[in-house]
């Protein structure tokens, strides 16, 4: 017996037809937001999430820590610090490679500077 005639048997013998189950259409939330977010111009915002979130694997788990971006305004992104010490070596010694691997990974004209902040 298949599966159809299966189903209309039973739906004789009960006095109806059972609906069909409709189709699920169900999609993951980050493309239907992605999708969203462009269709009202917000693709800006979504990058800056997308960058703010990056920050972690970019700068690795030490200065993650001891971190935090705050936000992206013009290409430039201000990230606050807990300590002198930490904005130094930031500033002066890991600043370039930083913007690179930015660059490397959300392309030029996202990032074109970085300010660090105590505070």
């Amino acid at each position: 017996m298949t599966p159809e005639l299966r189903a209309k048997v039973i739906s004789d013998w009960r006095g109806y037809r059972e609906m069909t189950p409709a189709a699920d259409r169900a999609q993951p939330v980050a493309a239907t937001l992605e999708k969203v977010m462009r269709q009202l111009g917000l693709t800006e915002r979504l990058t800056e999430g997308q960058i703010l979130g990056a920050w972690r694997e970019i700068v690795g788990e030490w200065f993650a820590l001891h971190t935090c971006p705050d936000r992206l305004r013009d290409g430039v992104l201000y990230v606050r610090v807990v300590q002198s010490s930490i904005h130094y070596e930031l500033d002066r010694n890991w600043k370039p490679q930083i913007i690179r691997k930015f660059k490397t990974r959300f392309g030029g004209a996202r990032i074109r500077d970085i300010r660090f902040r105590v505070g």
